[in-house]
């Protein structure tokens, strides 16, 4: 099953994703992280991301579907893959339904994490994350164990994003609505998406989720 994870910035979609990997054993494709990979894999299209990010240009969305093509050729996805953070514009969601048509592969689910950007914004000026493992805490939600350890590494360095405060986050939120209306227009034209409501405890998040694909 191949899923598109849809959501403003901090609606949760790197928790669930990664939800999603450990359950089902699907494979998340960050765009963010293929490109720090591709950096120094030592390959052909390795070699050309790195000149053109050190160029301090834009990596082209041909870039970017070629590293996609790349993980999807290489197999080991038992459960499907999960793209995160592509496609952003209509282009890039053509050009992801092409290669995905070319290769046999399907598009199973669209699905949008709605929030309530005050609650978002409330939520995300009280985040923190474990400096060692990415784990993410929540002074309200999910607050760092008493004992200021990580439950997952152990770790005790946390740290806040210098972005994430009030009217950074609006900006942020303004972008991603900009941007991303469009691409919910296209997927519910296609009747791909499914929508959910994205706030809430991350396990009745996940069941909304698990709702949408088993559904």
């Amino acid at each position: 099953m191949n899923i598109i994870l849809l959501g403003p910035p901090g609606a949760g979609k790197g928790t669930q994703a990664r939800r999603l990997v450990e359950e089902r054993a699907m494979v998340q494709l960050s765009t963010g992280d293929m490109l720090r990979e591709a950096r120094t894999s030592g390959t052909e299209m390795g070699r050309i991301v790195a000149e053109v990010m050190d160029a301090g240009n834009l990596v082209t969305d041909e870039i970017v579907i070629g590293l996609i093509r790349e993980k999807l050729t290489e197999g080991g996805a038992a459960g499907g893959y999960i793209f995160d953070g592509f496609p952003r514009t209509l282009a890039q969601a053509d050009a992801l339904g092409n290669l995905l048509s070319e290769l046999g592969e399907t598009l199973d689910a669209v699905i949008e994490m709605r929030v309530d950007d005050d609650a978002l914004v409330e939520r995300i000026t009280a985040r923190s994350t474990c400096a060692d493992c990415g784990e993410v805490y929540n002074d309200i939600t999910k607050p760092i164990p008493a004992d200021g350890t990580c439950s997952k590494c152990g770790g005790t360095d946390f740290s806040r994003r210098a972005d994430d405060n009030e009217d950074s986050l609006r900006t942020r939120l303004m972008a991603y609505y900009k941007q991303t209306s469009p691409l919910i227009g296209y997927y519910h034209a296609k009747g791909d998406l499914k929508s959910v409501d994205g706030l809430g405890e991350i396990d009745e998040v996940a069941d909304r989720i698990a709702g949408c694909l088993d559904g």
